[in-house]
C-alpha cells in the first residue's frame, strides 16, 4: 500500500460555485434527472482505493461512498454541438471523495455503468476511466423516478441496481454536507506517475431532498467497496445542469512507496 501524500483533507473550502470558468472546454454535456445516494465510511476503509497523490476528502472526520444515477445528454467535443444518440444515455456511478497536494477536491470513480458501447470504449481507452457497458433505463411515472442497470461487459456480468426516488422539497440553503457531496469541481483519475485532475464547471446545483423508496443493488460491492449496512446519510435529487469539462491538469506527484 502506498503512503498518502502529505495533505490535510478538507484543507480548502468547499465552494457551491465552480472556482474557475472553463472557456475552452474539452467536452460539453448535460447531466439530467440525477439522484445522489451517499453512505458514510471511515477514511481508512477506502484510502487504498484512491489514485497515488490523493487521500480521502472528509467532512466531520468521515468520507463517503456515492451511488449517483442520471441521464447523460448530448455529449459534445471541443465546443461542437452535442451528439443526440451516442452522446445521450443513462449512467450510474459509484464514486469516492478525494483531495490532492494542491488542495484540489474531487471525486474518484470506482465504476461508471453506461448504456452506449461506443462511449464506454472511448472512456476506457481515451481517459482510462472505469466505464462499463450495461442495460439501463431511467423512467418517471407520477412522482417517482426509477433507475435500473444490469451490467453486460466487461464484468462482473450481471452486476445490477434498481433505484427509485420521490423528489420532495426544494433545498434553498444546502447544508455543509450537501455542498460537500455535490459541489465537486473535478475528478482525480489514475495516470502514469500519479493522478490527473480533470476540472468541470456548471451552474449551482438545483437540489431537492428525496425519499428513497427502492435501493436494490450490488454495484457498490462490485466496485470493491464494503456493502452498506446502514441507511444512507443523504438522498438528493436534481433535475440537472449543463456542464463544461476542461483539459486534464498536470498529474499530482506520487508519494514515495511505503511499507
Amino acid at each position: 500500500m502506498h503512503k498518502p501524500t502529505a495533505v490535510t483533507p478538507g484543507s480548502t473550502a468547499v465552494t457551491p460555485d465552480a472556482p474557475a470558468v472553463i472557456r475552452m472546454p474539452l467536452l460539453t454535456q448535460e447531466w439530467l434527472d440525477l439522484v445522489f445516494i451517499h453512505w458514510a465510511v471511515e477514511p481508512a476503509a477506502v484510502a487504498g482505493l484512491l489514485p497515488r497523490g490523493t487521500v480521502p476528502d472528509t467532512h466531520d472526520g468521515l468520507t463517503f461512498v456515492g451511488l449517483v444515477a442520471f441521464r447523460m445528454h448530448r455529449v459534445g467535443w471541443l465546443g461542437l454541438p452535442g451528439v443526440p444518440y451516442f452522446g445521450s444515455f443513462p449512467e450510474t456511478n459509484v464514486r469516492l471523495y478525494s483531495v490532492d497536494a494542491h488542495g484540489r477536491r474531487g471525486v474518484v470513480f470506482r465504476s461508471m455503468d453506461a448504456s452506449r458501447l461506443i462511449p464506454v470504449v472511448m472512456g476506457r481507452v481515451g481517459f482510462r476511466l472505469p466505464y462499463l457497458w450495461s442495460r439501463m433505463t431511467v423512467r418517471t411515472v407520477g412522482d417517482t423516478v426509477t433507475y435500473t442497470s444490469s451490467r453486460r461487459w466487461p464484468g462482473p456480468r450481471g452486476a445490477y441496481s434498481r433505484i427509485a426516488v420521490r423528489p420532495g422539497e426544494r433545498i434553498h440553503e444546502p447544508t455543509g454536507l450537501e455542498h460537500f457531496l455535490t459541489a465537486r469541481w473535478g475528478m482525480h483519475n489514475a495516470f502514469f506517475g500519479g493522478a490527473a485532475y480533470l476540472p468541470n464547471h456548471h451552474p449551482r446545483w438545483p437540489l431537492y431532498r428525496a425519499e428513497l423508496t427502492t435501493c436494490d443493488e450490488d454495484l457498490v460491492t462490485s466496485a470493491g467497496l464494503p456493502a452498506p449496512t446502514d441507511a444512507p446519510v443523504s438522498v438528493l435529487y436534481s433535475p440537472g445542469v449543463p456542464v463544461r469539462l476542461g483539459r486534464p491538469a498536470r498529474p499530482v506527484p506520487s508519494p514515495p512507496l511505503g511499507p
